[in-house]
């Protein structure tokens, strides 16, 4: 993963395989230019959040962020669950999406992809 002083204070980080996989499914799927990545939680889910992550326009309370070369965009509310996450690619025989590494999470469900904080 490459950090740099400025990314060290960005809420969340994406992996270099990370990266890859969404600049990959940016241009599979032809998202236009005006799109951001946008990270987010929801309720719901095994553990009472689940992830929230795809491509969108920038809403009414929106923060930017840039992180990896990559547009992002997330609501403040959702700051306060995903602070210090890092998102990561995974491309294995068992395992292929995104994986998230919480350390805010108090606990994890098995399919990684929701949390209670």
């Amino acid at each position: 993963m490459t950090t740099s002083t400025q990314e060290t204070l960005l809420p969340v980080s994406l992996t270099e395989s990370a990266v890859r996989a969404l600049n990959r499914i940016r241009e599979e799927e032809k998202i236009p230019d005006g799109h951001f990545l946008r990270i987010g939680v929801k309720g719901g889910g095994c553990s009472g959040f689940s992830y929230q992550l795809g491509f969108d326009t920038r809403k009414e309370g929106d923060q930017e962020f840039v992180i990896g070369g990559i547009p992002v965009v997330m609501q403040k509310a959702h700051q306060l669950y995903l602070m210090g996450i890092e998102i990561d690619w995974m491309d294995g025989l068992e395992n292929r999406g995104f994986a998230f590494n919480n350390p805010n999470a108090k606990e994890t469900c098995g399919c990684g992809t929701s949390f209670s904080a």
